[in-house]
């Protein structure tokens, strides 16, 4: 199946998709947009080019486990962006994706504005990993 992983944020968004066997995730694209009804179009759009048939949705949950307004925000935009393409959409614990795909970045010695342009594109990448290993039953 193809799934595309989502890390929304209020001025870019990363987009993540696998491959039909569940094997591989890669970037996709980072989403530049701050206009929250565009923003649901464009992912919606890309979701649609990219075939996906699932969104896994990065929830940014506090260190507790308990939920605040950037949950909250993803929860809303998850819904609206699934209503939109038609797809379901799950949502996915994103605690500390963003420090690892800071981690990725600085493994690869990547900095500046290619940084900044990746690094939310990347945590889509380990949030969609993430997703892909808890389906395949892997704690690891």
């Amino acid at each position: 199946m193809i799934i595309v992983g989502v890390d929304l944020g209020h001025a870019r968004t990363g987009l993540a998709v696998c491959d039909k066997g569940e094997i591989l995730a890669s970037p996709l694209e980072v989403i530049a947009q701050r206009d929250e009804e565009k923003l649901a179009c464009q992912v919606a759009e890309a979701a649609r080019k990219a075939g996906a048939e699932l969104l896994a949705v990065g929830l940014p949950r506090n260190m507790d486990g308990t939920e605040g307004d950037s949950a909250r925000f993803a929860r809303e935009m998850g819904a609206k962006i699934g209503a939109l393409c038609g797809l379901p959409v799950e949502f996915v614990d994103e605690r500390g994706t963003t420090l690892t795909a800071h981690g990725y970045l600085n493994d690869t010695n990547t900095r500046g504005k290619k940084r900044k342009a990746l690094v939310d594109a990347v945590a889509a990448t380990v949030i969609l990993e993430d997703f892909l290993r808890s389906r395949r039953g892997s704690v690891n």
